[in-house]
């Protein structure tokens, strides 16, 4: 049988339309109520397009920055704030949204509410959380030169509430046993929702008593831990020690969850990286590039599993947030298991910063060079 997925929101299409304008470096006509601006993505940012903006002769400019970045600046802010631009000086743009050691050098405003919507079209967009505003006269809406760049225009209140729409309309469009080593009776679920354009997976290993409490896993993709078995990290050693554990022990469900680097992208977690190498902890490095601690969403995976009948589960991880996040949707959380793992040289300070600064329940003196450690 044909599983049809829910009536499309009509406004879906043009944030996602946007998504890819965003990602592609060009610029998006953002509409909130009788005002409009050309938002920009501050990653794609070259010489050549600030040249083009130049040249349309809009009106003030404005470089929008989260909190955790204004803070890096030396302003201690909990809410985002827009800095006027008189000229776009593109060397200045990348320091106060990149450079190490930059410094505030400009008044911060508070931000309008088209503000908020252009933030969270980047960070839907998974690209770095800056935003460059460039206000739109009334009459340039009507001049032909203007019209003839055919922008793309999203309205602000359809970004706002995209999320949260995308997690209510999330659903399955395919199925098939797919064996892994040492979970042979193994079943692929895909869903499309929960995180904009991506697809999630519900991985059922065995045939887990659904009318018992499940043994469930969140686990956030990790490119170079899960594929490439990167030493930086015990991501690949979770989901592979997960899987098999849950095949010797009555099954249960594994959630692969397309949230690279803690919701950030791959391109901001290799960023991350860098940073890494300069003797920032993993928090501190995200922060240094606007990020919060932490910007993944668990809304939608309590959403899978309750279309695939899980209603009770024992949640495998050492990660408070993903526990909260289960109750507050609804399931029943009648135990949280913990997961030990090695401990390499290149992790070991990792670790320690998820267990002292974001609360994760980790041992480090119960780790081993053979086990798995969950986060």
């Amino acid at each position: 049988m044909t599983i049809l997925p829910p009536k499309r929101r009509k406004d879906h299409l043009g944030v996602e339309r946007a998504i890819a304008e965003i990602r592609a470096g060009r610029p998006v006509v953002l509409h909130c109520e009788a005002h409009r601006s050309l938002i920009v993505c501050v990653d794609e940012l070259e010489a050549d397009l600030i040249t083009r903006l130049e040249a349309l002769r809009l009106g003030q400019s404005r470089l929008i920055l989260p909190p955790p970045r204004l803070r890096h600046l030396g302003l201690q802010r909990s809410e985002p704030g827009a800095i006027v631009l008189p000229r776009l000086d593109l060397q200045r743009i990348e320091t106060l949204t990149l450079k190490l050691g930059a410094k505030i050098d400009a008044p911060v405003q508070n931000l309008e509410d088209s503000d908020h919507a252009g933030l969270e079209l980047m960070r839907i967009a998974l690209v770095l959380p800056a935003v460059l505003v460039l206000t739109i006269p009334g009459s340039m809406l009507k001049d032909q030169n203007f019209i003839d760049l055919d922008f793309l225009h999203v309205e602000a209140s359809e970004i706002l509430s995209y999320r949260a729409d995308e997690a209510a309309s999330l659903h399955i469009v395919s199925r098939a046993p797919v064996p892994l080593e040492g979970a042979s009776e193994t079943e692929f679920v895909i869903f499309r929702g929960g995180e904009g354009l991506r697809d999630q997976v519900a991985i059922v290993i065995g045939k887990p008593d659904l009318t018992k409490p499940v043994r469930v896993r969140l686990h956030s993709a990790c490119l170079t831990g899960d594929l490439f078995g990167s030493l930086k990290c015990d991501c690949g050693d979770q989901l592979r020690s997960t899987t098999k554990f849950m095949a010797e022990h009555g099954g249960g469900v594994l959630l692969y969850l397309d949230q690279e680097g803690r919701g950030n992208g791959l391109s901001n977690k290799i960023r991350a990286y860098q940073l890494q190498t300069q003797g920032f902890d993993t928090y501190d490095a995200d922060e240094v590039l606007g990020f919060d601690h932490d910007q993944r969403h668990f809304d939608f995976a309590a959403s899978m599993l309750k279309q695939l009948h899980v209603k009770s589960v024992q949640v495998m991880t050492n990660n408070p947030l993903k526990i909260a996040a289960l109750k507050s949707a609804g399931l029943e959380v009648v135990a949280d298991e913990r997961i030990l793992g090695r401990k390499t040289d290149q992790n070991v300070h990792y670790l320690a910063t998820k267990r002292d600064r974001a609360g994760h329940m980790i041992d480090l003196d119960q780790l081993s060079t053979q086990g798995l450690v969950g986060d």
